[in-house]
Order: structure tokens, then C-alpha cells, then sequence
């Protein structure tokens, strides 16, 4: 089971660590996306980024992330999960099968399996920013501190400074009850 201080942790050291599958196409993307001016340019760089993310040296892989994708995007859950769950089984490795299977449990009110998701999706690719927003919206249904919750939208906007939504909960999270 993923705890919270795991995937702090994780996050914490997310400069050391490289991703399971390092591309410097993608390195410079995070650059372009670090240095991004303004808003647009920040979308089209994110853009190619979740590109990269999504790609898959098995095009069947890819395929079936794509698939599952849409399954989310339609409601139909119950087929992305299977499909994830499959995909997951034969490309252990895939992050971004990770962060989508972690986006369908949190759509889903699964917490305790999105924060697993989440753990695994940073473990391979450290600079997963929409991981850590998930995160740090899984912290806010916890009632966790602010501090933790500011912590992942800190995160998240050093990799992304163009995050509207972790702008916002960084800016608003509540003090613990």
C-alpha cells in the first residue's frame, strides 16, 4: 500500500532521480516547458509532452493506452480498467498506463488504489507533474495539512509553471481540521 510519505518522499527526490525510460527529447521539452513566457506556448509544450508520454516502443502498448483513454473520456470505466489492468500486467514499466489507471481511481473515488498508481507513475518518471497534482487533490479529500498539499503543487509547478489548477490549490489549501 502507497502512504502519502512514500509518494512525499518520491516527489522530495525527484531531482536525483532519472526516469525508468530517459529520452533528451523529452528532457528538452521539460526545459522548453520550464523557460515557457507564456500560457500558449506553455499549452503546446505540454502537449508534446503527454506525445511523449503516451508513446510506447510496442505500438500495440500505445494502442491500448489510447483505447483506455477514450474508455475514461466515455464513461465506460469498467472497460478502461480491464484494459489498464491488462496493459499494466504486459508493460509494467509503462508510467503514463500508471497515471491513467491512477486518473480512472480517483475519477472513481479509489483513493487508496490512485495513491498506488500515483507511488508507481513518479517511481518511473519523476517529473510527472499531473501526478502530483492528483496527489495533491487526493490530499485535499484526506483533510491533509496545507503543507503537504503546497508541498505537491510546489512540485508540480517547478516542473510546470503554467498549472492553473496547482496555482490555485497551492494558493487555497486549507488548514488541517
Amino acid at each position: 500500500m502507497a502512504t502519502r510519505v512514500d509518494i512525499l518522499n518520491l516527489i522530495a527526490a525527484r531531482r536525483g532521480r532519472r526516469p525508468a525510460f530517459a529520452s533528451p527529447a523529452l528532457d528538452a521539452l521539460f526545459g522548453r516547458l520550464a523557460a515557457c513566457r507564456g500560457a500558449d506556448e506553455a499549452l503546446r509544450t505540454e502537449d508534446r509532452i503527454w506525445d511523449a508520454w503516451m508513446h510506447h516502443p510496442h505500438r500495440a502498448a500505445a494502442e491500448v493506452l489510447q483505447r483506455a483513454t477514450h474508455d475514461i473520456a466515455a464513461r465506460r470505466y469498467d472497460i478502461a480498467e480491464t484494459r489498464l489492468s491488462a496493459l499494466l500486467r504486459s508493460a509494467p514499466g509503462f508510467a503514463e498506463a500508471w497515471h491513467k489507471r491512477a486518473t480512472l481511481y480517483y475519477l472513481l473515488g479509489r483513493d487508496e488504489e490512485c495513491l498506488h498508481d500515483i507511488r508507481r507513475t513518479l517511481e518511473l518518471e519523476p517529473r510527472h507533474f499531473a501526478a502530483m497534482l492528483h496527489f495533491a487533490e487526493i490530499l485535499l479529500t484526506l483533510k491533509a495539512g496545507a503543507a503537504d498539499v503546497r508541498f505537491a503543487c510546489f512540485a508540480a509547478l517547478s516542473l510546470h509553471p503554467h498549472l492553473p489548477r496547482a496555482r490555485e490549490l497551492y494558493a487555497n489549501a486549507p488548514d488541517k481540521s
